[in-house]
């Protein structure tokens, strides 16, 4: 079997061929089957079968798609779990233990935070701190005891698309003896990859862009430290939040076409987020592509491009229910949470997704309720945008 070398192939072949190299000892398939046992027979006690002796701990259509994700990712190892929110899960658990001290900056996902706040912290006993994420280092600084052990970000925060340097805040936390772990669920491997910058653990929830169809949930870890490889080794296998075979089957089916639907998201997020600033009844366009947003040059320096999510807020008409008549008024794009699919999804976050966090919490980060977050889809941009503006009317 030749084994593809993701070292020296293009992120597009990588792709569609690593970890699904044609058998030919068997009968030369192209693509990775879908390997159903759950257990597996072996010859001799001490000698499993190609390594393999039950499913929740290595299963082969696991195996494949894990050797995938490492390669686009640029990893050394890649773990994956039965949804984003166990990747995240798996990836705390691994990295701290009862009396650590977890800094988090302030905007991350509200779902994240429920993990952390009602099970690190309040079940576990990890002590927790949420920081400015508009000054990291210096916020960091302030808030690291002799206990820290882990800072948390994301690649680009949902829903308000902030992003800070990843390599700058890497060296910090290494000069403090800290891990670094980057939710990069948001841009993909395509756009963006934390590890390369100096991450210690990079998590997706691949039910979005990397599989990019809404039909299945998944989520994974990516490291390079041995140490972290053998920590999460155990969880996965310990815990079990593993995906079935089908689930990682369907998964390495959706990222052999990431880089081509990566670049039709972002073309045609870039050409919506553009019309928006122009229309007079939207107030605030936040779109990491456009030279308004706060972070704009750093995420030319930082990324390969730009993304496929748009946050804009409309014009206060003195109508609080504004943003929910112009959601209930669209035809093409669904009003639905999750992202990152072929189709378009729009959604009000203090309504939906961010529907946990509080008032106060809304209010400091400047979440409202005429505020709405659009995954852009790869359909014709033109029948978008005259969807949203039907809808605006």
């Amino acid at each position: 079997m030749n084994k593809t070398d993701s070292t020296k192939t293009s992120f597009a072949t990588a792709a569609i061929h690593c970890g699904e190299e044609p058998d030919y000892t068997t009968c030369g398939n192209v693509v990775a089957p879908i390997h159903l046992s759950t257990t597996f027979a072996r010859k001799r006690v001490d000698e499993p079968t190609g390594g393999f002796d039950y499913s929740r701990t290595i299963n082969p259509t696991r195996k494949a798609l894990e050797t995938k994700l490492a390669a686009l990712e640029g990893s050394r190892y890649a773990f994956a779990f039965g949804s984003g929110f166990a990747a995240v899960s798996m990836a705390l658990f691994a990295t701290l233990h009862a009396g650590d001290h977890l800094i988090a900056l302030n905007d991350v996902y509200c779902g994240t935070k429920r993990v952390i706040d009602g099970v690190l912290n309040k079940r576990f006993g990890v002590a927790v701190s949420y920081v400015d994420q508009t000054h990291p280092l210096e916020s960091i600084l302030q808030a690291i005891t002799p206990a820290s052990r882990l800072v948390w970000i994301e690649g680009l925060s949902n829903p308000l698309l902030n992003m800070v340097d990843i390599k700058e805040i890497a060296s910090f936390c290494h000069q403090h003896n800290l891990l670094l772990g980057v939710d990069n669920t948001f841009m993909s491997p395509y756009l963006l990859r934390p590890l390369e910058l100096g991450a210690d653990i990079v998590v997706h929830s691949s039910t979005k862009y990397m599989s990019g169809h809404s039909d299945v949930v998944s989520g994974v870890v990516m490291v390079n430290d041995e140490q972290l490889r053998t920590d999460l080794a155990f969880c996965q296998n310990a815990i079990g939040a593993v995906p079935s075979p089908w689930d990682c089957y369907m998964l390495m089916r959706g990222l052999k076409t990431l880089s081509v639907r990566m670049e039709r998201h972002q073309h045609n997020a870039l050409v919506i987020a553009n019309w928006l600033q122009q229309h007079p009844r939207v107030a605030r366009v936040i779109y990491p592509g456009l030279p308004s947003h706060p972070q704009h040059e750093l995420i030319k320096r930082q990324c390969s491009g730009f993304g496929g999510m748009i946050t804009f807020e409309l014009a206060d008409n003195g109508n609080p229910r504004a943003a929910c008549q112009f959601v209930e008024r669209l035809n093409t794009i669904a009003l639905a949470e999750s992202l990152g699919g072929v189709e378009s999804l729009i959604e009000i976050p203090s309504l939906m997704t961010n529907i946990g966090s509080s008032p106060d919490d809304c209010k400091e980060l400047g979440i409202n309720d005429l505020m709405v977050r659009l995954s852009v889809g790869i359909e014709d941009v033109n029948d978008l945008i005259a969807d949203i503006d039907q809808a605006l009317q």
